[in-house]
């Protein structure tokens, strides 16, 4: 009889903890369901907000160290911060580069550049533009500009992007060896172009050509060729290639600089 009366109760326990079982399981597979709504319903509150009004970062960091024979560090850091309200967008880009070895500076150098643009349509808008860039190793002590223009976007797809701007400045630079300030007329034409070759993959090339009105010889070249491929929602890989070309060097300073990195990129 008590045997029994046991199994009986066995019995009805694993019935009850079956049912428990069964219960519990329903009520985690309806808050994951409401999960997955509340989420659906914040993609769609946020893709209702304009891309200009988001705060974006662009940032790349590159780092390379040697110990023994040679005892160098090398780092890279290009920055890009825009924000947006209305019709007005602000934009302050950074892109610098140092290196030394054994203490001893073998590259420093930086370039900071403020854009604010208006936009009359989705592809034409007047902008300002503020410069300012410092090279220890050039002719230049530094170099500032500034002055209005405009910016128009030629291709604006879902793959292909490209973005020509051109500005009229007001320009200042210091000899590094005389100390020597100059100021000049100027202007600058640029390009940006951005293709997502496959779903992983983006391609960009900037260009940009800035001269002086008063002086045909006296001009200035920059260009960036990137790839970059995505590793997570915010991270990705990428090399970049950038050539700074300075047409009146002075004496025992070359022309061209160049900088190949490999660089940590995040997109928040």
């Amino acid at each position: 009889m008590i045997k029994k009366i046991l199994l009986s109760s066995l019995l009805a326990s694993g019935v009850l903890v079956a049912q428990d079982q069964a219960e519990l399981n329903t009520q985690i597979a309806t808050v994951k369901a409401k999960i997955a709504v509340l989420n659906a319903e914040v993609k769609a509150l946020e893709g209702q907000l304009p891309p200009n009004e988001k705060i974006m970062t662009h940032t790349e960091f590159g780092y390379m160290q040697t110990t023994g024979n040679t005892q160098t560090k090398t780092y890279n850091l290009d920055s890009n911060l825009k924000k947006g309200w209305n019709k007005n967008v602000v934009a302050l880009v950074f892109d610098g580069q140092y290196a030394d070895d054994h203490g001893v500076e073998l590259n420093n150098k930086y370039f900071i550049e403020l854009n604010y643009d208006y936009q009359f349509t989705d592809s034409f808008s007047l902008n300002y533009l503020l410069g300012y860039r410092d090279d220890k190793f050039s002719s230049f002590d530094y170099q500032y500009y500034t002055g209005p223009g405009a910016k128009y976007k030629a291709i604006a797809t879902a793959t292909q992007v490209l973005s020509l701007e051109g500005n009229i400045l007001y320009s200042v630079d210091k000899d590094i060896a005389t100390s020597v300030k100059e100021t000049y007329s100027a202007y600058r034409a640029k390009g940006d172009y951005t293709w997502q070759t496959l779903a992983n993959l983006k391609f960009n090339q900037e260009l940009s050509y800035r001269g002086s009105f008063e002086n045909s010889d006296k001009y200035f070249v920059y260009s960036k060729t990137a790839f970059s491929s995505k590793i997570s929602d915010i991270f990705s890989a990428g090399l970049s290639y950038k050539v700074d070309y300075v047409n009146q060097a002075g004496i025992g300073i070359e022309h061209t600089d160049t900088t190949f990195t490999a660089n940590l990129i995040m997109d928040y």
